[in-house]
């Protein structure tokens, strides 16, 4: 692969790094306090409570709804634990993997409403493109560590 100025393998390093401080910017943008006390939960169980999907609204019903709390903390958490494993390159295709499930969730909730999938979009194309080009083989603890070959 003929890269400029970088390697393609670094390349894919840098596109791995943006993608984690975009998570680690999801995280730190949410006002915390409200975020636990309920905001996040209960403004997904408005959307759900009106999507065109039953299983979407039965499934938010079963699982989300009974632990709002522990919910928040999950997504909130995982928003984290994604951008931090992909900006130091630590358990990247586990990150990577759960950031694309994180995106897919809510591509999900949102379905009816394609002005909000533009972020989710490219946050996914980016994580599979990552993911498959491997982007740990380089300027990561992964690689750092011998993991994932």
């Amino acid at each position: 692969m003929d890269a400029i100025w970088l390697t393609g393998a670094e390349w894919l390093a840098v596109l791995r790094t943006g993608l984690g401080l975009w998570w680690l910017e999801s995280w730190r943008h949410k006002d915390k306090k409200s975020w636990f006390e309920g905001a996040g939960i209960s403004w997904a169980a408005d959307v759900a409570a009106k999507h065109r999907w039953n299983s979407v609204r039965s499934g938010f019903e079963a699982l989300v709804a009974p632990r709002p709390r522990t919910m928040a903390y999950v997504v909130l958490y995982a928003e984290l634990a994604v951008g931090l494993g992909l900006v130091l390159g630590f358990l990247t295709p586990i990150a990577l993997v759960g950031g694309l499930l994180l995106n897919v969730l809510y591509f999900t909730l949102m379905i009816h409403d394609w002005g909000e999938q533009g972020q989710n979009s490219m946050m996914a194309l980016i994580s599979l493109v990552a993911l498959f080009g491997m982007s740990w083989q380089s300027w990561s603890v992964d690689s750092a560590l011998g993991l994932f070959g």
